[in-house]
């Protein structure tokens, strides 16, 4: 991959473009505004994840992540008096969220970004337009506006860009089974949005969001014992303050900020609103861990802004004459 000097937009943009674009898309500001911030400290999560990969292996760090955001929101749940018993009607969220979501997207990322740079890493993760849009619109009907359709192939442009195999090394074989990882990440993903926009539950995402987090780190953490040994974390500041952001902050926060977006944004736009994360990843990365981005990512990102503008447009927008007809 050949190196550049372009530095993509400060990360702080893309949370603010994909806070103003759901307002627009008749979101209420308050679920806009926790949005916008849960792309800005997901973008930074793969960067600190990428610092934090040097002082624990990845399935003990995925675990962590998710036992410290589950205390954190047990905790906050008790404070207030109301901590959630789960029901019946609860547990296929439960299940979907904590396992695809939580547990197998974090845990694929943790291992294929011990071999890729975080940048990469979090913009290949974010492929799931590619899976969710044909779903959504062929097994669920959703249906989008020319803009929209656009703005998907656009962004489904932009991660074929950075996929392109000249920028990658075929011949490495734990290279390309951590995009593999990546892929499949991405595609459990989607599959949680659409549970999410899909389903049916009188639980709110916060409510359930630490009994989520906690199911995931009751898997990795007995899994990371068994394929990694004995807990391999330093106990240096750098590997706490890794922590403590990728526990409360990214995941506490992120997650519950995210689900409960997923429950009133159609799942095509959301999934494309999402790749805001990625391209945050990619600019942080490059201004703290020195990942000069090649043509293929400056292209690819950018691809990724004009995607998540065109699709976050309203539909009715895009057909003013439509509108007059039924006045």
């Amino acid at each position: 991959m050949s190196a550049s000097t372009a530095i993509p937009e400060p990360p702080a943009c893309h949370a603010l473009a994909a806070s103003s674009a759901l307002r627009r898309a008749g979101v209420g500001s308050a679920p806009a505004l926790l949005l916008g911030g849960a792309i800005l400290l997901w973008g930074a999560n793969w960067p600190v994840m990428k610092l934090g990969l040097g002082h624990v292996s990845p399935l003990w760090f995925s675990a962590l992540r998710f036992a410290t955001g589950a205390a954190c929101l047990f905790a906050w749940q008790a404070a207030r008096g109301a901590v959630w018993r789960p029901r019946g009607a609860d547990l296929p969220f439960i299940a979907s969220i904590g396992l695809l979501q939580m547990m197998l997207f974090t845990a694929l990322g943790a291992v294929a970004m011990t071999h890729l740079p975080a940048g990469r890493s979090a913009i290949l993760s974010y492929t799931t337009p590619i899976w969710v849009v044909p779903m959504a619109v062929l097994v669920f009907g959703e249906r989008l506006g020319r803009l929209q359709w656009a703005g998907i192939g656009l962004a489904a442009l932009g991660v074929a860009i950075l996929f392109n195999p000249h920028a990658i090394d075929w011949r490495d074989g734990a290279v390309l089974g951590a995009h593999g990882m990546l892929l499949a990440a991405a595609a459990a993903w989607a599959v949680c949005i659409l549970h999410l926009r899909h389903g049916r539950s009188a639980a709110s995402a916060a409510q359930l969001a630490p009994w989520q987090m906690l199911l995931a780190a009751a898997v990795l953490l007995p899994l990371a014992r068994t394929a990694e040994g004995p807990f391999t974390g330093d106990g240096t500041v750098t590997f706490w303050a890794c922590l403590i952001f990728v526990g409360p902050l990214a995941t506490a926060f992120g997650f519950c900020a995210v689900n409960a977006a997923s429950q009133r944004v159609p799942a095509s736009r959301m999934s494309t609103l999402m790749l805001g994360v990625p391209v945050t990843g990619l600019a942080i990365a490059t201004v703290t861990l020195h990942e000069m981005p090649g043509p293929d990512l400056v292209l690819g990102a950018l691809a990724i802004i004009l995607g998540i503008a065109a699709t976050a447009v309203p539909a009715r927008l895009t057909h003013p004459h439509r509108r007059k007809a039924r006045n």
